[in-house]
């Protein structure tokens, strides 16, 4: 789970990592009134779930109160493009009214699970701001990698190794050390996939400040965190993905292509998706129905294929193990008959309780194209896609 920029600096100020004064706002006249209370020079920071905000348009500054309500005017309500929305953007509701910095320096700083030694990593660099991709990927030296091990925690001595490979020394150092530690905190404790300051400026008054924050969350720890559940903005997910959680489909991601699967495993969902691009065709979506013995459960994900007017085809790829191939049967035509399926259905099964569930589709008289295995069922999935997109 993600949360905005201001969520992240309000979770990180609790744990003593320092962030710039600022206020959020939902209208002009609140961002002036923010403007006022700060009394100094500020940006005004549209609020969505990516990054590159500055280069779209999302950030502007304001001198007095006056320009912070004319920018927010601006900013809210716009369709915000970065690189991180794709073409469609986001909607900008609110925004973050912050003090204007003085930066003498950008830095970087997060934390990350290292999944090959599964242990999180800290990672900094003195080239922090908007392009730490483009360092990462051209001046990989340059970011500097520590492996935490938990059961030792995070120490000093790696502070001070991380902050003098970025050049810090003195009291800016000893800021950092602290922010080091309770950035590392929070990781810890909040259960977060990631932590991540960019930029961690120096002002010129030799402040460190975290002038950027984003924090994401372990989506299967968030019963143990009822206040960061609770920071869910919905209006920044996928609609579908949200339909599809709400329906009891928690493993659910759209994706560009015009084949919508329907698969049980995520291991197998990923061979069907790439059986799909080998026969020449595109997965619409990611979507794993999971070990269930569970008609509706068939049926909603057909409710969730269909909502989106990208798919063309469907596919239908059960393993039967714990899962029974009848039940699953059943959901497609249960689908079907409840008439909102307006593309061709391709279905590939085997398992337990096969004969069953052939039984039943073979019985219902329904329009279900049959494949033998997977190759022949993404082949089938694609020229049927074909097929109904040049009938359009």
């Amino acid at each position: 789970m993600k949360v905005h920029e201001f969520q992240a600096k309000q979770l990180l100020a609790a744990y003593s990592v320092p962030v710039p004064r600022g206020q959020v706002a939902e209208t002009p006249r609140q961002a002036r009134a923010a403007s006022q209370a700060l009394g100094v020079p500020v940006a005004v920071k549209a609020q969505i779930h990516a990054g590159g905000r500055g280069k779209g348009g999302g950030i502007k500054l304001a001198a007095n109160p006056d320009e912070a309500e004319r920018v927010a005017g601006e900013i809210m309500g716009m369709q915000l493009v970065t690189h991180q929305t794709g073409p469609e953007g986001q909607l900008v509701r609110r925004v973050l009214v912050e003090e204007q910095l003085q930066v003498a320096r950008e830095l970087y700083l997060s934390i990350v699970i290292d999944s090959s030694n599964g242990l999180p990593v800290m990672m900094a660099s003195e080239a922090g701001g908007v392009d730490i991709e483009e360092v990462a990927a051209a001046t990989p030296e340059r970011i500097h990698r520590l492996a935490i091990d938990p059961t030792i925690g995070f120490l000093p001595f790696m502070g001070r190794q991380l902050g003098m490979a970025m050049g810090l020394s003195g009291d800016v150092l000893k800021q950092a050390l602290a922010a080091m530690d309770g950035l590392y905190r929070a990781f810890l404790e909040k259960d977060c996939s990631l932590a991540e300051i960019n930029p961690l400026v120096v002002t010129a008054d030799g402040r460190l400040l975290a002038a950027d924050a984003k924090l994401n969350f372990d989506d299967n720890a968030l019963f143990r965190h009822g206040d960061i559940a609770a920071m869910r903005d919905k209006d920044e997910e996928d609609p579908l993905e949200v339909q599809a959680q709400e329906l009891g489909i928690p493993n659910y991601v759209k994706l560009t292509g015009n084949i919508g699967c329907v698969v049980n495993g995520a291991g197998l969902a990923m061979a069907t998706m790439d059986a799909i691009k080998l026969a020449g065709g595109d997965p619409a979506n990611f979507l794993d129905i999971g070990t269930v013995n569970s008609v509706e459960r068939v049926v909603n994900a057909f409710r969730i294929l269909t909502a989106d007017p990208n798919v063309q085809a469907i596919l239908i790829n059960i393993f039967g193990g714990m899962a029974r191939v009848d039940v699953i049967a059943q959901g497609v035509i249960d689908a079907q008959r409840e008439g909102g399926v307006r593309v061709p259905v391709v279905v590939r099964l085997a398992g337990t309780n096969l004969e069953e569930g052939e039984r039943l589709l073979e019985e219902s008289k329904l329009p279900v194209l049959r494949a033998s295995d997977l190759g022949d069922a993404a082949r089938k999935a694609v020229e049927a896609a074909k097929q109904a997109a040049a009938a359009k």
